[in-house]
């Protein structure tokens, strides 16, 4: 890999070189990153759990009545001449009965990870977006050169349209175009939603204006450098994801990130 990248500007022009920071030479552990995303993905789940006695507040005790008499001999609610009488409960095969394996609150679902190794991660994940076979190789489209580093001017746009024109510039916009086009069913317990595909994500540092129009953009993800995580850059633990830098960026990125191993 070269010591050096061009930065582009808005028009996507080369107009300076600057040396890219070390954490780009890190060696490429896929392994590492797929151990970290688990461990960070986890501390999105929440707990859940249910109520001990859900679904045996019942009356229905098994009386054991002997054989013969047509009805099989589970649990019956107690009592005669209204309506749940003789109805069979307080077991996981009737209606309104108790679940057969109900998610506990006290299970522990929580993965912990070691803080040099979740740097390593990081690192890995950073290099990789330089990375052209691995950026091609999770399907994105684009035709400049990697990283794609681009002035801090990109932190002060503040419309959609100058954003496009931007991402255009730099040929991203067919990736955006793909990640539209790729969308995936999400079903939950009360509704159906469409996820877009995953399209470039553009690092900035913590003072920028974008996170406000990126929104309207399907595909396309905005982080700030103080915050990288994995889970940013290698989603679904594969790492190569399409990524810009703005200049402001890569310094706050030499500064924050531990020298680990040979980075």
């Amino acid at each position: 890999m070269e010591s050096e990248v061009k930065i582009l500007n808005l028009e996507g022009e080369e107009t300076e070189s600057l040396s890219l920071p070390s954490v780009f030479k890190t060696p490429i552990r896929q392994d590492v990153i797929n151990r970290v995303y688990v461990a960070l993905a986890s501390h999105n789940i929440q707990p859940q759990g249910r109520d001990p006695l859900a679904g045996e507040r019942t009356s229905a005790e098994s009386g054991h009545p002997p054989t013969g008499r047509g009805i099989s001999r589970i649990p019956r609610v107690k009592g005669e001449r209204y309506s749940k009488s003789g109805m069979a409960g307080a077991v996981a095969s009737t209606v309104h009965g108790r679940m057969p394996h109900p998610p506990r609150s006290e299970k522990v679902i929580r993965k912990e990870i070691n803080k040099k190794e979740r740097y390593l991660a990081l690192a890995s994940a950073i290099a990789a977006t330089a990375d052209h076979e691995l950026v091609t190789k999770r399907g994105h489209k684009f035709s400049s050169k990697l990283p794609i580093v681009v002035s801090s001017d990109i932190e002060n746009i503040n419309k959609v349209r100058d954003l496009k024109k931007f991402l255009s510039s730099v040929g991203a916009d067919k990736d955006i175009e793909r990640a539209s086009n790729r969308t995936k069913k999400v079903t939950s317990a009360l509704s159906q939603r469409t996820r877009p595909g995953v399209g470039p994500l553009i690092v900035v540092s913590s003072g920028s204006k974008l996170g406000a129009i990126v929104k309207s953009m399907q595909g396309v993800t905005l982080a700030k450098s103080s915050n990288l995580s994995v889970l940013d850059l290698a989603p679904g633990s594969v790492p190569g994801r399409l990524t810009i830098w703005s200049k402001n960026s890569l310094d706050s990125i030499s500064k924050n990130i531990l020298n680990i191993g040979g980075m």
